[in-house]
């Protein structure tokens, strides 16, 4: 096992790895811009190194600087968490050429997953069901007509190098394809540095759901189950749940099966999440595979008792899974909410400032990951994740019942949050009886919600139950 880890991130996921790392006896460095200086990963960690100013392209994404604090700190290893630099081929290429052990993937996974276009194919090769669209990347206009007119209406177009909803467009027809090729190209090219889109079949009503799977350089891979990520607003995770309500056994197994099989096959290592879009028939098709932890990861550690950053660090430092298929069992039901500093209120306008009070919740089946102290200055620099409250009951309904009590006890200030709405989520009939897709949170907020009366969400205020009214759509 390793002696010294640097933690490249900063947050809720620095403060979960640190954890982990001092669990297994392991001494952490954290690497942290100027803003997060007074941070609580810093004051959690062994050692702590700034690597730059605020603005994270010169410092959580600056390679030179963090492998540099990685070797000046006698690091063995980086731990790159998730977002910035965890899915960045050339990091994991730098630190295998100077002896420093990166904790995911080797650079050659994580190159042939970068392109998502190239993954489509790799894992249809390995046996995954993809979708019909285009296997390499389309750079213009006229070649993005030529591949839709093959594949049809209605598509996506994707951005081939990354995620994170950045350069996804749906296309209803050709007009709708001319006016968001080029906005989809421009948002690609100043997300990931890449231009290149390619084209997939539009699946209308569908599932986002994600298996989670643990592979080790020796080729043992198992699965824990599954997650459901289909409550996004513009293509942003809000809420997910383990397992996914309303799942056929048949198909969740097959799912599952079919994922560690073929993350195996080609060469995967560490921790990653296989995403599929699941189809009103029930029939799955392979989307992309996240190289990394997931932010949603604790719901799947809560349901399966299974460590997820610990096993990163055992594989990296080049343990064997101790454990087969035979050993994971998923017991029970998971919620997870996003509490992100934006105002519902205000179109979700993300918010920073100083944090006055900070009072989790807690109780029986609540976890709460959260970077958040009393007196905390939260940068503008970086997104708005504040913490990420997770509840587990016996069933689904257990669940949902203590995530509400959790959201109710929840008091934070200085900042609004998407506590009201997440409430008034957690009560929405369409929810509770698990029938709700990719569109049905935005059909919410745009009164497309057929089962509302007036096509509105009522928001209540952080403060509780009994606060301030309004309304978002309609």
């Amino acid at each position: 096992m390793f002696r010294k880890v640097l933690v490249a991130n900063r947050g809720e996921i620095a403060v979960r790895i640190i954890r982990a790392c001092r669990e297994l006896g392991i001494q952490t460095v954290v690497a942290h811009s100027e803003a997060d200086r007074h941070s609580l990963p810093v004051y959690l960690a062994d050692e702590a190194v700034c690597i730059g100013p605020g603005p994270s392209d010169k410092s959580y994404l600056n390679i030179a600087n963090v492998v540099s604090a990685a070797l000046v700190s006698g690091s063995e290893a980086i731990h790159p968490g998730y977002g910035f630099l965890s899915e960045n081929s050339y990091l994991a290429e730098v630190c295998e050429q100077c002896g420093i052990v990166f904790v995911g993937p080797p650079s050659r996974v994580i190159e042939r997953f970068s392109d998502k276009a190239a993954a489509r194919e790799l894992m249809r090769s390995a046996g995954l069901p993809v979708l019909p669209g285009v296997d390499r990347p389309v750079y213009t206009l006229e070649a993005a007509q030529k591949a839709a007119a093959t594949m049809g209406f209605p598509l996506m177009i994707k951005a081939c190098a990354g995620g994170g909803g950045r350069g996804l467009r749906a296309v209803m027809d050709d007009a709708d394809l001319a006016r968001s090729f080029a906005v989809a190209q421009r948002e690609a090219q100043t997300a990931f540095g890449e231009g290149g889109l390619y084209l997939e079949a539009l699946v209308q009503g569908a599932r986002h759901v994600e298996v989670q799977v643990l592979v080790d350089r020796y080729g043992n891979a198992v699965h824990l189950g599954e997650r459901d990520c289909s409550l996004q607003r513009r293509h942003q995770k809000i809420l997910e749940e383990c397992p996914s309500p309303g799942l056929d056994p048949e198909v969740r197994r097959a799912m599952g099966e079919s994922a560690a099989a073929a993350a195996a096959a080609v060469g995967y290592e560490g921790a990653g999440t296989v995403e599929f879009l699941l189809d009103q028939t029930g029939r799955y098709h392979f989307i992309e595979v996240n190289a990394r932890i997931q932010v949603e990861h604790p719901i799947s550690e809560v349901t399966t008792g299974i460590d997820l950053v610990k096993w990163q660090l055992r594989i990296a430092a080049g343990e064997p899974l101790g454990f087969d298929q035979t050993a994971v069992s998923v017991r029970g039901h998971a919620i997870e909410c996003r509490i992100n500093a934006e105002d519902p209120m205000q179109g979700f306008a993300p918010q920073s400032g100083l944090i006055g009070s900070y009072m989790p919740p807690g109780g029986p089946g609540i976890r709460v990951d959260s970077h958040l102290f009393s007196g905390y200055m939260m940068p503008p620099y970086y997104d708005s994740l504040l913490a990420k409250v997770i509840a587990w009951g016996n069933d689904r309904l257990e669940a949902v019942a203590r995530m509400r009590r959790a959201l109710e006890e929840f008091r934070t200030s200085g900042v609004s949050t998407n506590i009201p709405f997440h409430l008034q989520l957690l009560a929405n009939r369409r929810f509770l009886e698990g029938r709700y897709d990719t569109d049905f949170v935005e059909r919410i907020l745009e009164g497309r919600d057929g089962e509302d009366l007036d096509g509105s969400v009522m928001l209540v205020s952080a403060a509780g139950p009994n606060g301030r009214r309004g309304r978002v759509g309609g």
